[in-house]
């Protein structure tokens, strides 16, 4: 895996321990998703008769919510899932803006990066 040049290389038990990190993140994920869908599922099933505004609008919040928190979750698979592929490709590390590293430690903190952080934060500005 590439490094920066004042970084040194990866070790097998860091790339593990950061694969380990993204392949738990994802199972929390996957529950995650799980559970919000069943909610939405639930919450779904009535026809809100009776109900008077406040409740429906409630509910129509709640529901939103929980379909936001799913859509969320589903983003931060995918990001998971497309860093793990990356590391089995070997370019995990490669920044996909400028071609270089991004950082040992950057990727430690935050293993779903596919940007260095100069590109990330011009990216941010625009």
């Amino acid at each position: 895996m590439p490094v920066r040049p004042d970084e040194g290389s990866w070790t097998e038990a860091e790339l593990a321990e950061v694969r380990a990190t993204l392949e738990a993140e994802m199972a929390a994920l996957v529950v995650e998703i799980a559970h919000a869908e069943s909610t939405i599922a639930e919450d779904g099933g009535g026809d809100g008769a009776g109900d008077d505004q406040a409740d429906a609008g409630a509910k129509t919040y709640e529901r939103e919510h929980e379909m936001a928190l799913a859509h969320n979750a589903r983003d931060l698979l995918v990001q998971c899932e497309r860093a793990v592929r990356r590391m089995d490709a070997g370019t995990y590390g490669v920044c996909e803006s400028c071609a270089r590293p991004i950082g040992k430690a950057r990727l430690q903190a935050f293993p779903r990066a596919t940007m260095c952080v100069a590109c990330k934060q011009r990216e941010e500005r625009r």
